[in-house]
């Protein structure tokens, strides 16, 4: 049964592939097309289920490629099924099968109705691919494509203001999750010296020999999966982020934010589970924030004034209470309570504009105010502040904004004085004596040669951090993007048994990309004359097949997986030493604000109100 796997990741991306070049005119086949790719998914993987429950239900791992393979490290896509995988596959089929049905009406003559159907169906690719990875590295693959179909999907009516930055702010929210994952990956391959699956993670002997002497790894990959879980899952102190996804469409609230990929922190802690079950302060945090969250999120929910954003902290709660499920063991009773959270908040996201037309209707003509009040047990000062908080968020998104935005923005600030010419005129020379450092690196002392990866890997942030606060010229952001992955580079290759031709692997995806893009950057000024990025732009009016151009050189140099730069950015982090956690932190956090700063320069240059007034200029929200 195990070369049966591959069929449910082959399945979705076919039918990905061909409603990319179904024709935009014909609505019923396109939401056919994605109906009968869902429903066939859903037959199959339903049989499959219970063959294998009567097959006796044991674990099946199917190690389905390698794609790159050195002396020292193996980069391969394997699968992996037991229960939690039936699970997530099975409501995750059904409820995007409901979806679909569901949109097909509610998006009738939507200008977008074939990007919708498009992006769904790369999410339920990116999505079954995360829930059958049998690695770290698979899941990473799926985990960046629902990442990039949540941003499309809440930046769906791209020409207003609010549905594009919420777009971009809750994909910074993940990205910086990604940090944790990718410092999880980094550490477990010096913990366990392979690309570790998770059938041998499941494996209790093996890790405890692992861990009996490597505690503080042991802790710090827990950590690093526990921070990505609750990014993911909208956690505290990442909650905020989860209403401001619902300025989607309804479907994809309902689908994304209510059922489906606001769970995979939920179940990114299940799977590893075998790893940081003996680790008791582990899982008394993971309790706790749990607890904080779901107490944090009631209040939050309570005092809310639209339908969305009460369903969304409520979710948001009862995924607490299954963070602190998963903490005491009880994972059979997390996989249920997963299955009726996602079930709920679908029906109530769907039938929530039907609900708000309802209330509109019973406060015009049927309304009777309350002849009497209770008071409750609580002071009614304590009301008052409980409130208070609600209203405010618990100043949550302040906390991220004074720890995480205002800095980066403080230090781009200070790199005002980089224009193009500047910032070759310091990279060159710079670089140059980098390189000259490293052919010469034997006659170097020992306490110089030690420090230096650290002093590039420090370049390379900086100049993310620029691109990421520049507002002017796209041309000096994407330049400062692709120069930083060869300031990482060069950092990396400071290092033992780091050979050329691995590096030359990272580095062709984004030469490729970055020429690619820094093209489409000038013949875009050709055709509009000035392109700042100050403000939105909306050049996607005009020129869409363009701005979709655009997004796959971006995705290029961002790391996504379609060049070789994705394998390329694991290949380089197996090079980092088990002592460097300096050199680690710089360049995981390079690759994440780089991210960023390349989505930011798509969404400014093609998403939002079109800078020309000849355009309708249509609501700020949806």
């Amino acid at each position: 049964m195990n070369e049966l796997l591959q069929y449910f990741i082959l399945l979705p991306f076919v039918g990905f592939v061909v409603s990319l070049v179904l024709p935009e005119r014909h609505e019923a086949v396109i939401s056919k097309w994605a109906f009968g790719t869902v429903v066939l998914q859903l037959v199959g993987l339903t049989t499959f289920i219970v063959v294998w429950l009567l097959k006796g239900f044991s674990p099946l791992n199917l190690n389905e490629i390698t794609l790159l393979k050195t002396a020292n490290y193996e980069f391969f896509v394997d699968f992996y099924f037991d229960k939690v995988t039936a699970v997530y596959l099975f409501i995750g089929t059904l409820l995007t099968g409901m979806i679909t049905t569901y949109s097909r009406y509610y998006l009738h003559r939507e200008k977008g109705y074939k990007r919708f159907f498009n992006t769904v169906l790369f999410f339920f690719f990116g999505y079954n691919l995360a829930i059958l990875s049998g690695n770290f590295e698979t899941l990473f693959i799926g985990w960046e494509i629902i990442g990039i179909s949540s941003f499309l999907l809440i930046g769906f009516y791209r020409e207003r203001y609010l549905p594009v930055r919420n777009a971009f702010k809750v994909y910074s929210v993940y990205r910086i999750g990604d940090v944790g994952l990718i410092l999880a990956m980094w550490a477990s391959h010096h913990l366990f010296h392979e690309n570790i699956t998770f059938m041998k993670l499941a494996n209790a002997d093996l890790v405890s020999e692992h861990l009996q002497s490597h505690t503080f790894i042991g802790a710090f990959i827990a950590l690093c999966l526990a921070c990505a879980a609750a990014a993911k899952s909208a956690q505290v102190p990442f909650s905020t982020w989860l209403p401001r996804a619902m300025e989607g469409p309804t479907p994809s609230s309902a689908i994304f934010y209510g059922s489906l990929s606001v769970h995979l922190g939920v179940f990114l802690m299940l799977r590893t589970f075998p790893f940081w079950e003996h680790q008791t302060s582990m899982r008394i945090a993971i309790g706790l924030m749990g607890l904080v969250t779901s107490i944090a999120a009631s209040v939050m929910a309570n005092v809310q004034s639209t339908v969305k954003s009460q369903v969304a902290y409520s979710s948001i709660s009862q995924i607490g209470l299954i963070f602190i499920e998963i903490a005491l063991g009880w994972d059979t009773l997390a996989l249920i309570h997963f299955a009726g959270n996602a079930f709920l908040r679908t029906y109530q996201l769907l039938v929530s504009p039907s609900v708000v037309s309802y209330l509109i209707r019973e406060q015009f003509y049927t309304f009777q105010p309350k002849d009497t009040t209770h008071k409750g047990w609580i002071p009614q000062k304590w009301n008052n502040s409980l409130y208070v908080l609600g209203i405010k968020e618990f100043n949550l998104e302040g906390f991220l904004s004074v720890f995480l935005w205002h800095p980066l923005k403080k230090i781009g600030k200070v790199l005002d004085f980089l224009n193009l010419n500047r910032v070759y005129l310091v990279f060159l020379p710079v670089y140059g004596l980098g390189l000259i450092s490293f052919f010469y690196r034997d006659q170097l002392p020992y306490q110089i040669m030690g420090n230096l990866p650290e002093v590039f890997g420090l370049f390379g942030l900086i100049f993310v951090f620029k691109a990421f606060s520049e507002r002017k010229s796209p041309f000096v952001a994407w330049t400062l993007v692709v120069l930083n992955h060869f300031w990482i580079a060069l950092a990396i290759a400071f290092n033992e048994k780091v050979d050329w031709s691995e590096i030359a692997v990272y580095l062709s995806g984004v030469v490729v990309a970055g020429l690619v893009g820094y093209w489409a950057l000038l013949k875009l000024k050709k055709m509009e004359k000035r392109i700042l990025i100050s403000q939105y732009l909306g050049h996607v009016y005009e020129h869409p097949k363009f701005a979709f151009f655009f997004l796959l050189a971006t995705l290029g140099i961002t790391g996504f997986p379609i060049t070789t730069t994705f394998i390329g950015e694991d290949l380089i982090f197996s090079h980092v030493e088990s002592h460097q956690y300096i050199l680690a932190f710089l360049i995981s956090s390079s690759f994440i604000v780089s991210g960023i700063a390349g989505i930011r320069l798509y969404a400014r240059l093609f998403l939002g109100p079109h800078v020309k007034t000849y355009h309708e200029l249509p609501y700020k929200s949806s």
